[in-house]
This record gives C-alpha cells, sequence and structure tokens, in this order.
C-alpha cells in the first residue's frame, strides 16, 4: 500500500453492469409490440389514432359518399385502428410489468379505465427499460380526450335544463288569455 488515503480494510468496489441503475429510456417504436409506454403516452396514443380514423372516414365519406371504395378504405382503417391500439395495449400491460396477453381484459371497461390510471413500473423492469417522458404533444393530446369527454357530459346537462328554462321564459312573457 503506497498510497496514505487508501483504506485497506474497505470492501472492494466494482461496476457491474447488469446489476447498474436504469440505462436510460426506451426508444419508442410504433409499430411494434416490444417495449413500455406509460399510461399518459397509451392515452394519447389511443386518443389521436381515433381522432385520425374519425377524421380520415369523414373526409373520404364526404369526397366518395355512399362508394363501395368509401367501405373498403373505411374497413381497412377500422383494421389498421385496432391493430394498432392492441400493440399499445400490448405495450401498457408491458410498463405495467404484465405479460401482454392481459390485453384481451381490455374488453372489460373497469380493467381498461384501471390502465389509464394504474401507474408503470419505476425503473427497468423484464421487458427493458422505461418510456422516455412525455413530451408536450403527447400531455396535450392525452388530455385533451378527458377534457372532451367533461364538455361533452356538460353540455348534454346543460342543453336540456336551458331549453326548459327558455321555454318556461317565454311561457311567462305570453299574454294571459282573455
Amino acid at each position: 500500500m503506497t498510497q496514505s488515503n487508501l483504506n485497506q480494510y474497505a470492501p472492494p468496489t466494482a461496476h457491474v453492469a447488469d446489476i447498474a441503475g436504469s440505462s436510460g429510456y426506451a426508444e419508442l417504436n410504433f409499430f411494434s409490440a416490444k417495449g413500455r409506454i406509460g399510461r399518459l403516452r397509451y392515452l394519447a396514443y389511443a386518443a389521436g389514432a381515433s381522432v385520425l380514423f374519425n377524421v380520415a372516414t369523414t373526409a373520404i365519406g364526404v369526397a366518395m359518399p355512399g362508394s363501395i371504395a368509401f367501405t373498403v378504405v373505411s374497413l381497412v382503417g377500422l383494421v389498421a385502428l385496432v391493430w394498432f391500439s392492441v400493440l399499445c395495449a400490448i405495450k401498457r400491460c408491458h410498463d405495467m410489468n404484465i405479460s401482454g396477453w392481459w390485453t384481451l381484459t381490455s374488453f372489460i371497461p373497469i380493467i381498461a379505465l384501471a390502465w389509464v390510471f394504474w401507474p408503470g413500473a419505476k425503473g427497468d423492469n423484464r421487458f427493458g427499460p422505461p418510456p422516455p417522458p412525455n413530451t408536450l404533444g403527447v400531455r396535450i393530446l392525452g388530455l385533451l380526450l378527458p377534457v372532451v369527454f367533461f364538455v361533452g357530459i356538460l353540455a348534454a346537462v346543460a342543453i336540456p335544463q336551458y331549453k326548459q328554462y327558455t321555454d318556461r321564459a317565454r311561457a311567462a312573457q305570453m299574454p294571459a288569455p282573455r
């Protein structure tokens, strides 16, 4: 021992790669079942794919109303939407450290809702490193769907109440019959 600051009684230290901390973030691959996505990204991708499908179907329906081509293109788009949704659900299962086969239970509404609120595994798990942090676009798209639902429910309650109010106001303003 030639160095005076080296403790000869200290345990040996070495960097071991297989037990080291997280190696970073996973790369996002939209069209693969491998990897993980977080709950907000899952919600954003599902909402974005649905909006994109609806806009495309509406545009094609306006361009070619009642044609066979519209039906074929809509069915192909629907198959692509379902395929993308299943891939996203598998990745969401991987983030929760469960098998992708649990995607089959997403048809039960309570379980599908739980996937939005159940947090993913912290750090690496058996399906890979954690997903990258959410960007501003993912946050906006992910929070857009709940806002639209809230506004829709509010409108469903408020519009009939407003109609009743205006009907009563018109009835009160009508002259009394003589």
